[in-house]
């Protein structure tokens, strides 16, 4: 194993004795573990949005004659956009139809969401410091390209990412690894050096499947629901909770 200095940013974490059902910090934890890379999800990862996304689902869905509640709407609201009309719609719509109804629906995303497009508290101060200190990172989300421009030109922080993975560019998206695993392979990082950072756990799963820990925010999720996946290190509300050491 390289010496520590080499291997990455430090935080405190501890898997084998995490309290899965508490709400726990990094603060609270121990001994040190050390990461080359961190990956971040996008949508309720770094940005807190995901209710905008659902409810420009539910509107565009109902009008399309889904007939669908807030609650199942917010279920579905995993994978590429195509996936999430073929599941509620089987076999309704053709590709190209798909495409035009996800356009439509980000561009009513971007439109309600845009006065209040920002970091969730303290991710700046993280993607500093990161940067700083030599640690890679990665974007890797279901959103399309369109959506991924939005957060990273209008805050101004694509410079702090070494790559970017969107629906665009997988085949199969979460919870199948393929999009973490790209990440990793971009960077040059082996996935065992890469911390996952996600809202949602589907892509919790998915950093399971690709070998990586996971750090989940519970923007929108409870911690309850990540019960069934051992690669999680730890829970925080936000990244102000979030310690480099």
């Amino acid at each position: 194993m390289p010496p520590a200095a080499d291997r990455g940013l430090h935080f405190t974490a501890q898997k084998e004795k995490l309290p899965i059902l508490a709400e726990i910090t990094l603060s609270q934890l121990s001994p040190v573990m050390k990461y080359k890379a961190f990956l971040f999800d996008l949508n309720g990862t770094m940005i807190n949005d995901m209710p905008y996304h659902i409810k420009a689902w539910h509107r565009i869905l109902n009008e399309l004659g889904g007939n669908i509640s807030i609650e199942r709407t917010r279920e579905e609201c995993y994978g590429k956009n195509e996936e999430l009309l073929e599941r509620v719609f089987p076999r309704r719509f053709s590709e190209e139809e798909k495409n035009r109804i996800s356009l439509e629906k980000e561009k009513q995303y971007q439109k309600e969401f845009r006065p209040h497009l920002q970091l969730i508290n303290g991710l700046d101060i993280l993607l500093k410091r990161s940067k700083e200190t030599g640690i890679q990172m990665a974007i890797g989300s279901a959103a399309i390209l369109f959506n991924i421009d939005f957060v990273l030109d209008g805050l101004q922080i694509r410079h702090y990412f070494d790559a970017i993975v969107s629906a665009d560019d997988v085949r199969f998206s979460k919870p199948d690894p393929e999009t973490y695993i790209q990440c990793a392979e971009k960077l040059g990082i082996a996935p065992a050096d890469c911390l996952v950072f996600e809202d949602a756990p589907k892509g919790a799963e998915s950093a399971v499947n690709a070998g990586m820990d996971c750090m989940v925010i519970t923007t929108l999720h409870d911690v309850k629901e990540f019960n069934n996946y051992r690669n999680i290190t730890g829970f925080i509300k936000d990244y102000d909770n979030f310690v480099l050491l």
